[in-house]
């Protein structure tokens, strides 16, 4: 018998892309994202993308944020 989960459908995986477009509503700017599921990913990082020009690349994955307005 298997359960389905309606919640863990919705989220997208992590570490997906190796770029993303983020906006002022993504603040405060962590990686992995609220969205993407959490059980193959790295730990949660805060990354400073409002102190860095409107971009910020993940220590972690690699993953490159980018500011949009």
């Amino acid at each position: 018998m298997s359960l389905r989960n309606p919640a863990a459908e919705t989220r997208v995986p992590a570490n997906a892309e190796n770029r993303y477009r983020v906006t002022p509503a993504d603040l405060p700017l962590s990686c992995p994202m609220p969205a993407m599921s959490l059980w193959n990913s790295h730990p949660k990082v805060y990354l400073p993308i409002e102190q860095q020009g409107g971009h910020a690349k993940c220590p972690y994955c690699g993953a490159e944020y980018v500011l949009e307005a």
